[in-house]
């Protein structure tokens, strides 16, 4: 697993906890952290392909299951595609508190990974709009209406 020491920006990540309410439970946590996925995926696959994407979160998949081991159940390793559908299902199973800690260590994990590969700088700018947007809330919508 990674840690945060060499990103000193990024102590106290928690992109999940800024989408769901304390109380949240963990088939709302698992949702969040889907709706992250998919706009990490979004925001990624025109740079760096369906492939590159998919590459990224089955390495990131495998490291954060060192320390959630549950995780290795999500099936990502020998997936083709990414499979969103199943990683919900297999969060939603955990209890919040579990969700709530692999949730955030994955993203971490991918989050190192990508800038480990492209700097942090040009990470943070690519992924900004998927950990900023709040649920339900469209990178087009415009708010001067």
């Amino acid at each position: 697993v990674m840690n945060t020491e060499n990103s000193p920006h990024l102590k106290g990540f928690a992109p999940l906890g800024q989408r769901v309410a304390p109380e949240a439970d963990a088939a709302e946590i698992a949702a969040a952290l889907v709706a992250l996925c998919y706009g990490v995926d979004s925001a990624l696959r025109p740079i760096i392909g369906q492939r590159g994407v998919l590459a990224l979160f089955k390495r990131s998949v495998h490291l954060t299951a060192e320390a959630h081991p549950w995780l290795g159940a999500s099936g990502q390793g020998s997936a083709t595609e990414l499979n969103f559908i199943a990683l919900e299902n297999l969060f939603a199973r955990q209890t919040a508190a579990a969700a709530m800690s692999c949730g955030n260590q994955l993203l971490l994990t991918f989050h190192q990974l990508l800038a480990s590969l492209i700097g942090a700088s040009l990470t943070e700018r690519l992924l900004q709009s998927a950990w900023e947007l709040p649920i339900g809330e469209s990178p087009t919508q415009d708010s001067s209406s």
